[in-house]
């Protein structure tokens, strides 16, 4: 059996103060981890959990990822970025145009985020977390395909979009133009092995499909540091 996305994992200077906003936001239950950080554990089908992990370091830069939030109607809309607002997320430009639809927030630690406008035809059969949007190219859209023995849903003009078997939100990966990456991204995957899975076997199986192993400095400490092949940071996860 393949890797499962376990969690999608937020550096955090202040991870109790982020998992309170996006509790907040999303209704889920917090729960304390075992290396100083904060969890959230869905209350609908997302399927993954959210990590809320320490660092010292600053964010610097626009995040890679960003969790695109849906809407039923303006007012369902507008209700949400009050909660957010209220919650302490900011407005931010990103470049958005003015008959854009979405609205474009942050959360207090500055990871950006989006509401969408009701009527969104692509994440129309998807819950609250619409869809995680990545920039990427068409071949990490299909290496995570291949890695979480998750289907493509869209592959168009270079822009790629993966789904659970099981339904949740999609992960869409926007092809060229591609920002420079710099430095360490500071939202990442931790995949997880099923109970008495063969870890060194996955990834063995993960490198055939284009991952690169990395020292990331925490030896080994349960979780193999890996890149996927536009070099994001993941981890595989020994299960506790």
């Amino acid at each position: 059996m393949t890797c499962q996305l376990f969690a999608v994992c937020f550096d955090a200077n202040r991870p109790l103060l982020l998992a309170s906003f996006w509790s907040g936001l999303l209704g889920w239950e917090t729960v304390d981890d075992q290396d100083g950080g904060v969890t959230l554990l869905p209350s609908d089908d997302t399927g993954f959990r959210i990590r809320f992990v320490p660092t010292q370091d600053r964010k610097a830069d626009r995040n890679r990822m960003h969790f695109d939030l849906t809407s039923t109607s303006l007012e369902d809309q507008q209700q949400t970025v009050a909660r957010a607002l209220a919650l302490g997320a900011h407005h931010i430009d990103v470049g958005q145009r003015p008959e854009d639809g979405h609205v474009v927030l942050a959360d207090p630690e500055g990871n950006e985020f989006c509401v969408i406008e009701p009527g969104n035809k692509f994440l129309a059969d998807c819950g609250f977390i619409g869809a995680l949007a990545c920039d990427g190219s068409q071949d990490v859209g299909y290496f995570w395909s291949e890695a979480l023995g998750w289907p493509l849903v869209w592959d168009q003009d270079q822009e790629t979009a993966i789904r659970s078997p099981h339904g949740g939100p999609k992960i869409t990966w926007g092809g060229p133009p591609l920002r420079p990456k710099t430095g360490r991204n500071r939202v990442h995957f931790d995949l997880t092995l099923p109970v008495h899975g063969d870890r060194q076997a996955e990834v063995d199986r993960l490198v055939s499909l284009g991952a690169t192993r990395i020292d990331a400095g925490q030896g080994d400490a349960g979780c193999a540091a890996m890149t996927d092949p536009d070099g994001n940071e993941f981890c595989v996860v020994t299960p506790r």
